[in-house]
């Protein structure tokens, strides 16, 4: 059974690095693609595109803490 516990965390971690990076992907483009269409507005676009990119990251932080759980589970 222990196995198992091995296998669940590792998907827990590949999932959630999987959605991070698509997420990532998808806040940078649309933030590149806006700063395109009005560069007056890049540092207002910056400092929000930061503000998202770290509420995406904390996903993948969260499946590593899940697959710990798993791991590590009495």
């Amino acid at each position: 059974m222990d196995g198992l516990n091995y296998i669940a965390a590792a998907i827990a971690i590949v999932g959630a690095a999987i959605g991070a990076g698509y997420g990532n992907g998808q806040v940078i483009s649309k933030t590149i693609e806006s700063m395109a269409r009005q560069p007056e507005m890049a540092g207002q676009l910056r400092s929000t595109m930061f503000i998202g990119v770290g509420l995406v990251e904390a996903v993948p932080i969260l499946g590593v803490v899940i697959a710990l759980i798993l791991v590590f589970a009495v």
